[in-house]
């Protein structure tokens, strides 16, 4: 009788394109799609799987696929083999000198107002270099960080319970903002002056909220959250709107302050003692899993360049 290990040397690579395709995309008839193949084919290549491991795969939860854990394995299985062979194209183009391969980059949203300004130079430089950018809320980029998903994570707060390295690079001042036309606009002021005003915040696992909460916290000042937000454009249309003061990172407003200059101004940095907060922007990756020559270039392209002049904040134009 065949070995388990035996049996999985017989999986073939269009079995586990239909699999990776199907967990992806949670569904068979979109997998068959996107691999240009009838969905019986995909059906009947997920079925060959689970015969070779003994384990279902899938199971249906209302109209939705859900991975097993044994196929949540597998799909792990999957990144690390594509990690390997990405691995095996980087190093094969540095024994000829050349930087190739493909980096996957994931940030935290606040972060999209300047990584792609950071990618701008390193992608002209480095044309070989496949580039891709995911921006999501930190929950979810920490959820990335947990599977391995990425090469690099920009984040502010990197999460305490991985194995990770972490190289910050640039400076993040968290500021607090008001309507320009706000009566303490323009003065000093201490923090519990401030005790009366509503606040808004961004959502629960935000690394600008978790600073702000543990600035509060260790001031002994509690603030009266008037609602939670899930954007920085959202914050800075609320703020505008005289909805409530909010914490932020400078970069996201610096456009929008109405000693920036611009056209708008419709926001102002207030003074208050502590503030502003002094972070950082890290770039993180695991510690357990080897960086490709494009990560580790892309790393010393961060360190060389001053932490200050790295960037020009710029505003956006999305709606929240």
């Amino acid at each position: 009788m065949p070995t388990l290990l035996q049996r999985l040397q017989r999986i073939t690579p269009q079995q586990l394109r239909a699999f990776e395709a199907t967990a992806r995309l949670g569904s068979v008839t979109k997998a068959a799609l996107a691999l240009h193949v009838s969905q019986p084919t995909v059906s009947v290549q997920l079925r060959e799987i689970a015969s070779a491991l003994e384990e279902p795969l899938f199971e249906t939860v209302g109209r939705q696929l859900r991975l097993t854990q044994c196929g949540g394995l597998l799909q792990q299985t999957i990144a690390d083999i594509n990690g390997c062979w990405q691995m095996l194209e980087s190093r094969l183009a540095e024994v000829h000198g050349l930087v190739r391969g493909h980096l996957r980059i994931a940030a935290v949203t606040t972060a999209e107002y300047f990584v792609p300004d950071l990618l701008g130079p390193f992608a002209a430089a480095h044309p070989g270099v496949d580039i891709e950018l995911v921006v999501e809320n930190r929950d979810r980029v920490v959820e990335r960080l947990t599977r391995g998903h990425d090469d690099l994570t920009v984040m502010m707060l990197p999460p305490q319970d991985l194995p990770l390295e972490a190289v910050p690079f640039l400076d993040n001042p968290l500021v607090v903002i008001a309507p320009v036309t706000h009566a303490l606009a323009g003065k000093r002021l201490q923090l519990q002056r401030l005790a009366q005003e509503r606040w808004l915040m961004r959502e629960s696992g935000s690394g600008t909220r978790m600073a702000a909460e543990q600035h509060f916290a260790k001031a002994g000042f509690q603030a009266d959250i008037a609602m939670s937000l899930g954007s920085n454009e959202a914050i800075k249309h609320a703020v505008a709107a005289g909805l409530g003061l909010a914490v932020v990172s400078r970069l996201a407003v610096a456009d929008h302050l109405s000693q920036a200059g611009s056209a708008d101004g419709k926001l102002v940095q207030l003074q208050v003692q502590g503030f502003p907060l002094r972070r950082s922007w890290s770039v993180v990756w695991r510690r357990d899993k080897p960086l490709s020559v494009a990560a580790k270039r892309f790393v010393s392209y961060l360190q060389d360049v001053p932490r200050q002049s790295k960037v020009r904040p710029k505003s956006r134009t999305s709606q929240p």
